[in-house]
């Protein structure tokens, strides 16, 4: 089974905000939620139309997203395409 080689990278575990940032300037809705877990940026799901936080992975190269949704704690590597487990907080 495939693993993921960025856990280390983790830096930031809890979202700071419950908006898509990115969506927000322009007037646009979201439909779900993603937190990176190196900087804490959060932007909008592939759900959405304007795909915010794969669209902040391929502009940083930061591998690791985890859901910003209540109740949710997966997550997911870009790079490694697994879901390394949940978080713990």
């Amino acid at each position: 089974m495939p693993q993921c080689s960025h856990l280390k990278q983790i830096k930031v575990t809890q979202p700071d905000k419950h908006v898509c940032e990115d969506c927000v300037k322009t007037g646009d809705a979201w439909v779900h939620l993603r937190m990176c877990l190196t900087c804490g940026h959060v932007g909008c799901c592939d759900s959405s139309p304007n795909k915010h936080a794969t669209r902040h992975f391929v502009q940083t190269d930061h591998p690791l997203i985890r859901s910003a949704e209540p109740g949710e704690r997966w997550t997911w590597c870009y790079v490694d395409e697994v879901m390394p487990g949940e978080l713990a907080v």
